[in-house]
């Protein structure tokens, strides 16, 4: 079963893009410039969406 996390390995700022990409197969660069998007027209809401998303997605294990 998978399990959504943040990554530790590709990560830019938090990892929350890096550990989206690994949860669905894409590439995490598209996940982020799909961010960068929703940013610019949704600048207040999707950064206090992304802070949440920092506290509540877990991190990956490292090995």
């Amino acid at each position: 079963m998978k399990k959504l996390t943040r990554s530790v390995y590709d990560m830019k700022l938090a990892g929350i893009c890096g550990g989206l990409g690994k949860y669905y197969n894409k590439d995490s660069n598209l996940i982020r410039v799909i961010f960068l998007i929703l940013f610019g027209y949704l600048s207040l809401p999707f950064l206090i969406a992304y802070i949440i998303c920092i506290f509540i997605i877990p991190n990956e294990n490292k090995i």
